[in-house]
Protein backbone atom coordinates (compact mmCIF):
# COMPACT_ATOMS: atom_id res chain seq x y z
CA UNK A 1 0.00 0.00 0.00
CA UNK A 2 1.51 3.27 -1.02
CA UNK A 3 0.60 6.74 1.09
CA UNK A 4 -0.42 9.60 0.01
CA UNK A 5 -0.35 12.96 1.90
CA UNK A 6 -2.32 16.27 1.69
CA UNK A 7 -0.92 18.34 3.93
CA UNK A 8 -2.35 21.51 5.10
CA UNK A 9 -5.28 23.76 6.36
CA UNK A 10 -6.79 24.11 3.24
CA UNK A 11 -9.99 22.46 2.81
CA UNK A 12 -8.93 20.25 0.81
CA UNK A 13 -11.51 17.23 1.42
CA UNK A 14 -13.58 16.88 -2.09
CA UNK A 15 -10.09 17.17 -4.47
CA UNK A 16 -9.48 14.39 -1.98
CA UNK A 17 -12.03 12.23 -2.87
CA UNK A 18 -12.62 13.16 -6.62
CA UNK A 19 -8.84 12.26 -7.42
CA UNK A 20 -9.85 9.00 -5.09
CA UNK A 21 -12.52 9.02 -7.97
CA UNK A 22 -9.81 9.15 -10.49
CA UNK A 23 -7.89 6.43 -9.28
CA UNK A 24 -10.84 3.63 -8.43
CA UNK A 25 -11.68 4.21 -12.11
CA UNK A 26 -8.32 3.00 -12.96
CA UNK A 27 -8.98 -0.02 -11.28
CA UNK A 28 -6.86 0.83 -7.79
CA UNK A 29 -8.27 -0.18 -4.45
CA UNK A 30 -8.37 3.25 -2.64
CA UNK A 31 -8.70 4.20 1.22
CA UNK A 32 -9.27 7.72 1.71
CA UNK A 33 -8.50 8.92 5.73
CA UNK A 34 -9.90 12.00 7.32
CA UNK A 35 -7.70 12.91 9.71
CA UNK A 36 -8.40 16.53 10.23
CA UNK A 37 -9.92 18.44 13.26
CA UNK A 38 -13.18 19.21 10.72
CA UNK A 39 -13.42 15.61 9.78
CA UNK A 40 -15.67 17.38 6.90
CA UNK A 41 -15.76 14.08 5.30
CA UNK A 42 -18.28 12.92 7.83
CA UNK A 43 -20.96 15.51 6.47
CA UNK A 44 -20.39 15.23 2.84
CA UNK A 45 -19.78 11.57 2.42
CA UNK A 46 -22.91 9.39 2.98
CA UNK A 47 -23.10 6.85 5.77
CA UNK A 48 -26.22 4.88 7.35
CA UNK A 49 -25.46 4.46 10.82
CA UNK A 50 -22.41 7.19 11.70
CA UNK A 51 -20.30 6.38 15.14
CA UNK A 52 -17.43 8.31 16.34
CA UNK A 53 -15.13 6.54 14.03
CA UNK A 54 -15.93 4.30 11.22
CA UNK A 55 -15.07 3.32 7.56
CA UNK A 56 -17.48 3.58 5.00
CA UNK A 57 -17.66 2.91 0.88
CA UNK A 58 -18.70 5.75 -1.36
CA UNK A 59 -19.00 5.23 -5.04
CA UNK A 60 -16.03 2.35 -4.86
CA UNK A 61 -13.97 4.48 -2.66
CA UNK A 62 -13.45 3.49 1.55
CA UNK A 63 -13.63 6.72 3.28
CA UNK A 64 -12.07 6.50 7.03
CA UNK A 65 -13.18 9.08 9.73
CA UNK A 66 -12.31 9.18 13.49
CA UNK A 67 -9.03 7.43 13.40
CA UNK A 68 -5.63 8.41 14.81
CA UNK A 69 -3.50 6.12 12.95
CA UNK A 70 -3.32 3.25 10.70
CA UNK A 71 -3.48 0.47 13.80
CA UNK A 72 -6.90 1.73 15.20
CA UNK A 73 -8.08 1.60 11.25
CA UNK A 74 -6.64 -1.95 11.08
CA UNK A 75 -8.62 -2.56 14.32
CA UNK A 76 -11.98 -1.97 12.95
CA UNK A 77 -11.36 -3.32 9.97
CA UNK A 78 -10.69 -6.85 11.82
CA UNK A 79 -6.94 -6.67 10.27
CA UNK A 80 -4.01 -8.27 12.07
CA UNK A 81 -1.62 -5.74 13.35
CA UNK A 82 1.01 -7.68 11.41
CA UNK A 83 -1.07 -7.61 8.30
CA UNK A 84 -0.95 -4.31 5.53
CA UNK A 85 -4.19 -3.13 4.72
CA UNK A 86 -5.20 -4.23 0.94
CA UNK A 87 -5.26 -0.95 -0.56
CA UNK A 88 -3.45 0.25 -4.02
CA UNK A 89 -3.68 3.83 -2.18
CA UNK A 90 -4.36 5.29 0.86
CA UNK A 91 -5.00 8.86 0.75
CA UNK A 92 -4.50 11.06 3.93
CA UNK A 93 -6.20 14.71 4.93
CA UNK A 94 -3.91 16.13 7.72
CA UNK A 95 -3.61 19.37 9.23
CA UNK A 96 -1.78 19.20 12.25
CA UNK A 97 2.05 18.28 12.30
CA UNK A 98 0.81 15.36 15.08
CA UNK A 99 -0.96 13.48 12.71
CA UNK A 100 1.72 13.59 10.56
CA UNK A 101 4.00 11.65 12.95
CA UNK A 102 1.20 9.39 13.57
CA UNK A 103 0.86 8.16 10.42
CA UNK A 104 4.63 8.17 9.51
CA UNK A 105 4.05 10.18 6.40
CA UNK A 106 7.36 10.94 5.92
CA UNK A 107 7.57 7.39 4.18
CA UNK A 108 4.66 8.36 1.87
CA UNK A 109 5.15 7.65 -1.98
CA UNK A 110 3.79 11.49 -2.31
CA UNK A 111 3.23 14.51 0.04
CA UNK A 112 1.31 17.87 -1.71
CA UNK A 113 1.18 20.99 0.44
CA UNK A 114 -2.72 22.20 -0.49
CA UNK A 115 -3.13 25.65 0.22
CA UNK A 116 -5.22 28.91 -2.06
CA UNK A 117 -3.15 32.44 -1.02
CA UNK A 118 -5.38 33.84 1.47
CA UNK A 119 -3.42 34.69 4.70
CA UNK A 120 -5.00 32.18 6.94
CA UNK A 121 -4.95 29.15 5.15
CA UNK A 122 -0.81 30.05 3.99
CA UNK A 123 -0.01 30.91 7.44
CA UNK A 124 -1.47 27.82 9.09
CA UNK A 125 -0.37 25.55 6.35
CA UNK A 126 3.13 26.77 6.91
CA UNK A 127 2.80 26.35 10.76
CA UNK A 128 2.09 22.52 10.19
CA UNK A 129 5.26 22.23 8.39
CA UNK A 130 7.48 24.34 10.25
CA UNK A 131 7.11 21.75 13.18
CA UNK A 132 8.36 18.96 11.06
CA UNK A 133 11.46 17.20 12.94
CA UNK A 134 13.35 16.32 9.53
CA UNK A 135 13.23 17.38 5.69
CA UNK A 136 10.21 16.81 3.90
CA UNK A 137 9.68 17.21 -0.09
CA UNK A 138 6.75 18.62 -0.38
CA UNK A 139 4.56 19.05 -4.05
CA UNK A 140 2.61 22.45 -4.41
CA UNK A 141 -1.24 22.31 -5.30
CA UNK A 142 -2.49 25.36 -5.33
CA UNK A 143 -5.64 27.25 -5.51
CA UNK A 144 -5.36 30.28 -7.11
CA UNK A 145 -7.44 33.01 -9.33
CA UNK A 146 -4.76 34.13 -11.63
CA UNK A 147 -2.11 31.74 -11.58
CA UNK A 148 0.70 34.03 -10.91
CA UNK A 149 4.35 33.57 -10.04
CA UNK A 150 4.47 36.57 -7.56
CA UNK A 151 2.29 33.97 -5.03
CA UNK A 152 4.23 30.66 -5.70
CA UNK A 153 7.72 32.94 -4.66
CA UNK A 154 5.67 34.41 -2.01
CA UNK A 155 5.16 30.54 -0.63
CA UNK A 156 8.73 30.60 -1.45
CA UNK A 157 9.32 33.52 0.56
CA UNK A 158 6.80 32.16 3.56
CA UNK A 159 8.61 28.83 4.01
CA UNK A 160 12.01 29.42 4.20
CA UNK A 161 13.67 28.08 7.57
CA UNK A 162 10.66 25.48 7.24
CA UNK A 163 12.33 22.14 6.85
CA UNK A 164 9.88 21.31 3.45
CA UNK A 165 12.34 20.47 0.21
CA UNK A 166 9.57 22.22 -2.95
CA UNK A 167 9.61 19.79 -5.73
CA UNK A 168 10.82 22.41 -8.27
CA UNK A 169 10.28 20.03 -11.23
CA UNK A 170 5.91 19.63 -10.56
CA UNK A 171 2.95 22.12 -9.24
CA UNK A 172 -0.58 21.69 -9.88
CA UNK A 173 -2.96 24.57 -9.87
CA UNK A 174 -6.69 24.15 -9.40
CA UNK A 175 -8.35 27.62 -10.34
CA UNK A 176 -10.86 28.96 -8.24
CA UNK A 177 -13.84 28.68 -10.07
CA UNK A 178 -17.33 29.78 -8.49
CA UNK A 179 -18.58 27.06 -11.30
CA UNK A 180 -16.86 24.48 -10.14
CA UNK A 181 -17.54 24.45 -6.87
CA UNK A 182 -21.25 24.79 -7.47
CA UNK A 183 -21.11 21.88 -9.47
CA UNK A 184 -19.16 20.18 -6.58
CA UNK A 185 -22.01 21.50 -4.06
CA UNK A 186 -24.82 19.78 -6.27
CA UNK A 187 -23.04 16.66 -6.36
CA UNK A 188 -22.70 16.75 -2.22
CA UNK A 189 -26.66 17.27 -2.22
CA UNK A 190 -27.30 14.21 -4.79
CA UNK A 191 -24.61 12.09 -3.46
CA UNK A 192 -22.51 10.96 -6.13
CA UNK A 193 -19.12 12.09 -7.66
CA UNK A 194 -19.04 13.86 -11.07
CA UNK A 195 -16.33 15.42 -13.08
CA UNK A 196 -17.67 15.93 -16.41
CA UNK A 197 -19.59 19.18 -15.24
CA UNK A 198 -16.26 20.57 -13.80
CA UNK A 199 -14.34 22.97 -15.50
CA UNK A 200 -11.34 21.16 -17.94
CA UNK A 201 -8.71 23.66 -15.94
CA UNK A 202 -10.23 21.47 -12.36
CA UNK A 203 -10.76 18.30 -15.06
CA UNK A 204 -6.67 18.87 -15.79
CA UNK A 205 -5.65 19.41 -12.12
CA UNK A 206 -6.94 16.13 -11.29
CA UNK A 207 -5.29 14.42 -14.44
CA UNK A 208 -1.89 15.67 -12.76
CA UNK A 209 -2.12 14.41 -9.92
CA UNK A 210 -3.04 10.79 -10.39
CA UNK A 211 -0.96 10.95 -13.18
CA UNK A 212 1.53 12.44 -10.39
CA UNK A 213 0.59 9.53 -8.21
CA UNK A 214 0.20 6.32 -10.93
CA UNK A 215 3.22 4.71 -12.40
CA UNK A 216 4.37 5.97 -15.62
CA UNK A 217 3.36 2.59 -17.40
CA UNK A 218 -0.39 3.10 -16.06
CA UNK A 219 -0.75 6.20 -18.30
CA UNK A 220 -3.23 4.38 -20.79
CA UNK A 221 -5.33 2.94 -17.76
CA UNK A 222 -5.43 6.79 -16.74
CA UNK A 223 -6.59 7.95 -20.04
CA UNK A 224 -9.19 5.10 -20.29
CA UNK A 225 -10.87 6.25 -16.88
CA UNK A 226 -11.00 9.93 -17.64
CA UNK A 227 -12.52 9.10 -20.69
CA UNK A 228 -14.92 6.67 -18.81
CA UNK A 229 -15.60 9.73 -15.95
CA UNK A 230 -16.57 12.27 -18.55
CA UNK A 231 -19.05 10.81 -20.00
CA UNK A 232 -20.59 9.86 -16.85
CA UNK A 233 -23.75 12.06 -16.17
Amino acid sequence: METIGFIGSYDKTDLIIYVAKVLVTTGKKVLVIDNTVTQKAKYIVPVINPTKAYVTEFEKIDVSVGFSNFEEIKKYLGIPEDKEMEYDYCLIDIDRNENFEKFDMKKAKRNYFVTSFDLYSLKRGIEIINDFTEPVELTKILYSKDILKEEDDYLNYVSLGTKAIWNEEFRVYIPFDNGDQNIIFENQRVEKIGIRKLSSLYRDGLYYIAQDILEKSEEVELKKAFKILEKEV
